[in-house]
């Protein structure tokens, strides 16, 4: 293989392990910015995977097992939605306590699944001309209908959030929920939609492992990813453009890793493992030494609302 497939290759592996990551920094993106730090992003989305597969293999359609696992993802964050918005628990213990639910809940019901195989999992689809330019078409047109998607996502989200009434509104209840709540805007019956929302990305983002990335069930296979989606958010200062860059950027390291042991280069597995936590802590570490710590969240970001202290 020469010297530019492998970079060829590389880059479209990094798309590819880049997406679940995407999909789940997309959500949290989405409940953040709302107001609500969901830290339990990594169980919501195992939740997801195990969901989608059980589904897929129950009805023998991936596409089915997608929609139970938007369903359960949605379903896993309503239940922080309550218990942060209408109860006003600390949004940290929740997310954590959510995150050791759906570990625990998955590996549960996914127990008589490990092994199996899926019977139908998203396939690579080519788009015609597109998949056929030089390079580009290599690197970003020869994957699942779920990476398109999220090619559609991404621009669709920066536009509702910066250029449209409903995404003002979105970001007026994450920075001053009072002053919105005094406006008429709805602001509980908002954050429950966008943290229910963020849930069911999230689930994409799970489903996206079990049913086109790796088809099978294993205990724990999100490895950490919910934790670096939530970093990435950061990293991405709550742009969803900022959220795919930094998204590839996790895939790439991560495809690298493979492509030298497949290249033989001797590097300790572990810490070929390691690379793209690494690098994504080096990235989060340098963006903030450059911005000297002026990475500003929306304002109510962790904070509860309560009507009645306004």
């Amino acid at each position: 293989m020469g010297e530019q497939s492998i970079i060829i290759s590389i880059l479209a592996a990094a798309v590819t392990a880049g997406t679940p990551i995407l999909y789940a920094a997309l959500g949290e993106l989405l409940t953040e910015r709302a107001g609500i730090l969901n830290l339990g992003v990594e169980g919501i989305m195992l939740v997801g995977a195990v969901s989608g597969f059980i589904a897929a293999v129950a009805t023998g359609s991936c596409w089915w097992g997608l929609l139970a696992a938007m369903a359960a993802g949605g379903a896993v964050a309503a239940i922080h939605g309550v218990l942060t918005i209408t109860l006003r628990a600390n949004q940290t213990v929740s997310g954590l306590a959510l995150t050791l639910f759906g570990t625990g809940l998955s590996g549960y019901l996914g127990k008589s699944y490990i092994g199996m195989p899926v019977p139908q999992a998203f396939k690579a689809v080519t788009l015609g001309p597109l998949s056929d330019i030089p390079y580009l078409g290599a690197i970003l047109f020869k994957h699942d209908v779920l990476v398109y998607a999220s090619y559609l996502l991404v621009p669709a989200m920066a536009v509702f959030i910066h250029r449209t009434r409903p995404g003002l509104i979105l970001r007026a209840i994450g920075e001053n929920p009072a002053a919105a709540d005094a406006l008429g805007f709805k602001v509980f019956t908002l954050r429950h939609l966008y943290v229910i929302a963020g849930g069911m990305l999230c689930g994409v983002g799970g489903a996206y492992l079990s049913l086109a990335y790796a088809p099978s069930w294993l205990e724990n296979m999100t490895a950490g990813r919910g934790w670096i989606a939530v970093a990435l958010v950061v990293f991405a200062l709550w742009d969803p453009w900022r959220a795919l860059i930094g998204s590839y950027l996790f895939g790439g390291v991560d495809a690298l890793g493979f492509n030298l042991q497949v290249l033989g280069v001797t590097v300790p597995t572990f810490f070929l493992s390691m690379m793209p936590y690494l690098f994504t802590i080096l990235v989060l570490t340098l963006l903030m030494a450059k911005s000297g710590g002026r990475v500003v969240p929306p304002g109510a970001l962790g904070l509860p609302y309560n009507r009645e202290d306004r």
